[in-house]
């Protein structure tokens, strides 16, 4: 039971963000209202905000919430946190979606870009997982590296996604862009695994030693 309960759930949240992503590009985000969402949805306000607290979350709700810092805090004694990291950022590739949802995605970065309020509250949501990113770097780095190594993970994390979904809009076949991003992925952790060589205290070789892939 918990589980057909769990994806009823699941289906009624789908259902709520194809509804407001439509409203949305149909009117823009500002002049569709929170009782306009649930009646297109069919669920009642009550549901509606139990699923979605603000009109906002119902765009940024997946923006930051990889948790990056838990990524470095579980890791396998002795590995380093870029490695790990590297690992995660694999899987992620791996499941890039590749079917029907890539248009509700890209329809919501539209609606993100189009609108300074849902610009800023991305952004919030990525400084909250950048901070915490560099408190589970503390340890590994020291607190000021792990600062800097945190933005750059980021920065770099940021300019893939962009990328990968640039490819999408430019009408690029989802396999192809899916592959791109795993390459990305690569040559992102190649470059951030040599930046991080000098801080770590083993002699160990950093993984994506020799020729950077992707690179001339």
């Amino acid at each position: 039971m918990t589980g057909l309960r769990e994806r009823k759930k699941a289906q009624t949240r789908h259902r709520i963000t194809e509804a407001a992503l439509r409203l949305f590009a149909e009117r823009g985000f500002d002049a569709v209202t929170m009782t306009e969402i649930a009646a297109a949805a069919d669920v009642s306000r009550a549901s509606l905000f139990g699923y979605f607290p603000t009109k906002e979350s119902l765009v940024v709700q997946d923006v930051g919430d990889d948790d990056l810092a838990a990524v470095v805090r579980d890791r396998p004694a002795g590995q380093d946190p870029v490695a790990a990291l590297r690992g995660h950022y694999r899987v992620v590739a791996a499941e890039a979606p590749t079917g029907a949802e890539i248009e509700g995605l890209l329809a919501r970065i539209r609606v993100i870009v189009d609108n300074p309020k849902l610009g800023a509250a991305a952004h919030t949501l990525r400084h909250r997982q950048r901070a915490a990113l560099t408190a589970a770097l503390a340890p590994a780095y020291g607190e000021r590296a792990a600062e800097l190594v945190a933005g750059q993970i980021a920065a770099a994390a940021l300019t893939i996604q962009e990328a990968y979904f640039r490819r999408l809009a430019d009408g690029v076949a989802p396999g192809e862009a899916a592959r791109a991003l795993a390459a990305d992925v690569e040559l992102a952790f190649d470059l951030l695994a040599r930046g991080t060589r000098a801080l770590t205290d083993t002699d160990a070789p950093v993984p994506g030693d020799g020729p950077i892939r992707g690179g001339a």
